[in-house]
């Protein structure tokens, strides 16, 4: 770590225990700007200073740093974690490290999600790393990455995950700009499947976003990263509320903010408790973003991005000329601001994207498309076959009513005598 990436993490630690504990979350969320990785540190700082139990002397911040710095200069890449030996590390998130290992036993290649060692002490993030193991658990679909197991050792706690070959959605955005429109309908109802099913058994994720959705080589979706998840209102989902601590089956408190700004529905910006259509707002973010290339809501900054979500809408003159009525329509519904007036369930969404949909090539909804011309283009071609068969009969028919011919009278004359002709009268 250099000094000056050192100096921002220190200024950041002491501006946020300035600040009352209830606000500090809030605080680092906007401080550190969508930079998880500063937003780890400065959090293990001050999970550190707790334990030392002074906040404001210097040892305690030069003890972190030497705690941090020691457990950031170990590698998990090459060493044997059970029976999963560690490749490479391919990518980092708010709830860990995500390495490539292979399964020794089973001979085929996973994803291991781990919680980094100096996270490790916070119970917040280790609950909710546990909460992401059951929840995931209890989640088997197509479009929904699996998960294999939940290890802990004395190295790291880990999770086994499906490894997901192909390209995030935010990387192939980047890479190729906006989708065409079938591509990313189909796409989007995939995505909306998957949440479908979450909802069905009492889960929201809370993070959708271009990053937490893969594409695979063969165009399938799969959908990443529940650590954000919660149970909402009952325990359908089999997850053991008592062994979760930050996991209940009342609403999220009010003021703790979690997710990804630019794709956070207001209710979440607000701090609000937050249910399956803060997922139904997120989706409509996806699909926008799909269709346009950009996001739905952006600024310069953290606080213009938020304000965005808060108060503006979006281009809705961006999205393609090709783009469906229908499909605008369901985009508005998606990111009504009014919680209340937008789209409740992400059943009726899938419906209808399967309506559109329908039709390989189409666009536009199969009633009013595919349907009736359909049965238009048939009934023509009867009437055109009856039309034909109509005229090869009329020869027949004239040759069968023809008028007959005239009968030819034949007349006989015969010369007799008087004397013969008056003994036919006797």
């Amino acid at each position: 770590m250099n000094q000056e990436r050192w100096q921002h993490i220190e200024k950041l630690y002491h501006a946020a225990l300035e600040r009352d504990p209830a606000g500090r979350a809030t605080f680092l969320q906007q401080a550190c700007a969508g930079d998880e990785e500063l937003h780890r540190e400065v959090e293990s700082l001050l999970a550190h200073g707790e334990r030392t139990g002074s906040f404001l002397e210097a040892p305690a911040i030069e003890a972190a740093a030497k705690v941090m710095g020691k457990e950031q200069g170990v590698s998990l890449i090459g060493r044997q974690l059970g029976s999963y030996h560690v490749l490479a590390k391919i990518g980092a998130g708010g709830m860990g490290e995500v390495y490539l290992a292979k399964d020794m036993k089973l001979k085929r290649e996973v994803a291991l999600k781990v919680l980094p060692p100096a996270m490790a002490r916070d119970p917040e993030r280790v609950a909710r790393f546990r909460r992401e193991a059951q929840l995931l658990a209890s989640l088997n679909h197509k479009h929904i990455a699996a998960i294999y197991g939940f290890e802990e050792s004395p190295e790291a706690n880990f999770l086994v995950l499906e490894l997901v070959e192909g390209d995030t959605l935010a990387e192939r955005i980047a890479r190729a700009g906006p989708l065409p429109v079938s591509e990313a309908l189909g796409i989007a109802q995939q995505i909306a499947e998957a949440l479908e099913y979450a909802h069905k058994k009492a889960v929201t994720h809370r993070d959708i976003k271009p990053a937490n959705v893969k594409l695979t080589p063969e165009g399938e979706v799969k959908v990443l990263d529940f650590g954000l998840a919660k149970v909402f209102e009952g325990d359908e989902a089999g997850v053991d509320l008592s062994e979760l601590p930050t996991l209940s089956a009342a609403p999220t408190k009010e003021g703790q903010i979690l997710g990804t700004p630019a794709y956070m529905s207001p209710g979440q910006v607000r701090g609000k408790a937050v249910d399956k259509r803060t997922d139904i707002w997120a989706f409509g973010c996806v699909l926008y973003e799909l269709l346009t290339g950009r996001r739905a809501f952006q600024g310069e900054t953290l606080s213009d991005t938020l304000a965005a979500v808060l108060e503006r809408e979006p281009n809705w003159q961006a999205l393609p000329p090709a783009t469906p009525e229908r499909v605008r329509e369901l985009l508005q519904r998606c990111l009504e601001k009014d919680v209340n007036r937008r789209r409740r369930d992400m059943g009726d969404i899938h419906n209808e994207l399967e309506q559109i949909t329908r039709i390989p090539g189409k666009t536009e909804p199969v009633a009013l498309v595919a349907v009736a011309p359909k049965k238009n283009w048939r009934r023509r071609l009867l009437w055109a076959a009856s039309g034909l068969a109509a005229l090869a009969l009329v020869p027949a028919t004239l040759w069968y009513l023809r008028p007959e011919p005239p009968q030819q009278v034949m007349r006989l004359s015969m010369n007799v005598s008087p004397a013969e002709q008056l003994v036919g009268l006797t």
